[in-house]
C-alpha cells in the first residue's frame, strides 16, 4: 500500500513542474478522477498531495481501507465456489499483483475476498491488530477543511465496493465543511457507467453531466 500511494504521489510531483512544458497543460489545474480502486487512490490524493487537486471525481471509491467491508467474509463473493488457497496462488505464483481484467488472475482477488485477506496482502498488515496503521492511508479518516471539493459517484447494488462506503465518505466531508455532492445511481452495480444499454442508462448520462459541470465550477 505505502509504494500504490508514493505512485500516485510521486505522479502529482512529477506533473506539476513539467506538465506546462511537456503536455501544453496547467498543471495548477488539476482534477484527479478514478473508479473503484482508482476512486480510493483519487480521494487519497485529497490529503495527501500537498497542494492538493483542485476537485476530486471518485466513482464507486472507498474511503476507508479497513473497514468491515474489508474485515469480514464477503457475503457476495461467498456465493461464488470457494477458491482454496492453492488455487489462488496457481494463479499468480509467487507474484501477488492482481489485474482485475485477467480472469484467471482474478481467482487471487476470490480467494482473498473470500477469506479477509485482501487488505492484509495490500497492506501487508493485519486491519483488525494494526488499524492505527492503515489511518495514513484512509481518506476518511483524514478529511479536514483543506480537502478539496469532492463529487462521489456510486450504485446502490454495488456488489464489490458497498455503497454503504460512499455514504460513509459523504458524511466526513459534510462534517468538515468540504463542498461535495454525492449522487446515487439506483440499482447501479459496480462499474455502472461501463454498459450504455443497461437499465441505469439514463441515470448515468445525466451524473456524466453533473460530473462536467462540477469540472467547469471548480476546475
Amino acid at each position: 500500500m505505502p509504494a500504490l500511494v508514493e505512485d500516485v504521489e510521486d505522479a502529482i510531483k512529477w506533473i506539476r513542474p513539467t506538465g506546462r512544458d511537456a503536455f501544453g497543460i496547467d498543471p495548477d489545474r488539476m482534477a484527479i478522477i478514478g473508479h473503484s480502486a482508482g476512486g480510493y487512490l483519487t480521494l487519497v490524493t485529497g490529503h495527501r498531495a500537498d497542494p492538493p487537486p483542485k476537485v476530486l471525481i471518485s466513482f464507486y471509491g472507498y474511503g476507508n481501507i479497513a473497514g468491515d467491508w474489508y474485515g469480514k467474509p464477503d457475503p457476495f463473493y461467498n456465493t461464488f465456489d470457494r477458491i482454496t488457497e492453492q488455487e489462488a496462488y496457481s494463479v499468480v505464483g509467487e507474484d501477488e499483483l492482481v489485474d482485475g481484467t485477467d480472469t484467471e488472475r482474478r481467482q487471487f482477488y476470490l480467494w482473498c475476498r473470500q477469506n479477509v485477506l485482501w487488505a492484509k496482502k495490500v497492506g501487508g498488515r493485519e486491519p483488525v491488530e494494526e488499524l492505527d496503521w492503515f489511518t495514513p492511508y484512509s481518506p476518511a479518516e483524514n478529511v479536514d477543511g483543506n480537502y478539496p471539493p469532492t463529487l462521489l459517484l456510486h450504485g446502490t447494488a454495488d456488489t464489490d465496493v458497498p455503497y454503504e462506503q460512499s455514504v460513509h465518505m459523504a458524511g466526513r466531508l459534510a462534517e468538515a465543511g468540504v463542498e461535495h455532492e454525492f449522487i446515487t445511481i439506483k440499482d447501479g452495480p459496480h462499474g455502472f457507467d461501463h454498459d450504455p444499454d443497461s437499465a441505469t442508462s439514463q441515470q448515468v448520462a445525466d451524473a456524466f453531466d453533473r460530473v462536467i459541470t462540477f469540472l467547469n465550477e471548480h476546475v
